[in-house]
């Protein structure tokens, strides 16, 4: 009962967590797509020649790398037709891998317009657009209160084995595995070591 009333009050503090996480950089888990804020202050800085608004989403040490890739791009762009369009895609590649590199996160290439990240990320633009964080801290809470019970339960049916079945003792180390690291995950979450 411990255990349980414990792991729940945890599960509300990430919840709490995750939205803070979510929120600040408005729109964390989707920089990599066409349609994601990188992108979008890319295009915007193409299409007006003002760099500085889009090297916020990248580290101070990558702005001379951007700077350089921006005055190439914005030379080919003159030429028109399929050397802009790759000139732009080069551009918003670099942006995108730079920002990722910044986050600390591997770079797998731009993800197309409508990419379904799931609830959260629109979760978190509509609470920053809103100025109310309220939904999604309800959703975060729904979400991570789900998980853990989908965690307990199947923890719980395991532990109960014939200490000679090594494979049903086997399936309750794994999911035994599965609840705990899912407390610690959260755990790292909510004093700032997760990601």
């Amino acid at each position: 009962m411990y255990i349980t009333q414990r792991l729940r009050t945890l599960g509300v503090a990430a919840s709490l967590a995750l939205a803070a996480l979510v929120l600040p950089g408005d729109a964390f888990a989707h920089c990599d797509s066409m349609d994601g804020p990188v992108v979008v202050a890319a295009q915007q800085a193409l299409e007006t020649g003002e760099l500085e608004p889009m090297l916020i989403w990248v580290r101070a040490e990558d702005e001379a790398e951007v700077r350089s890739a921006f005055d190439r791009v914005r030379r080919v762009r003159r030429q028109g037709g399929e050397a802009a369009a790759l000139a732009d895609r080069y551009f918003f590649e670099t942006v995108v891998r730079l920002h990722r590199e910044g986050e600390g996160a591997s770079y797998t290439g731009l993800k197309p317009a409508g990419t379904d990240y799931g609830r959260a990320v629109p979760a978190g633009d509509a609470a920053l657009a809103s100025g109310s964080v309220e939904e999604l801290r309800h959703l975060l809470h729904h979400l991570v209160d789900h998980r853990l019970d989908e965690l307990f339960a199947e923890a719980s049916h395991r532990r109960d084995f014939a200490p000679t079945d090594v494979a049903a003792g086997r399936a309750f180390v794994e999911a035994y595995v599965h609840f705990m690291h899912f407390g610690e995950e959260l755990e790292a979450l909510t004093s700032g070591h997760g990601h």
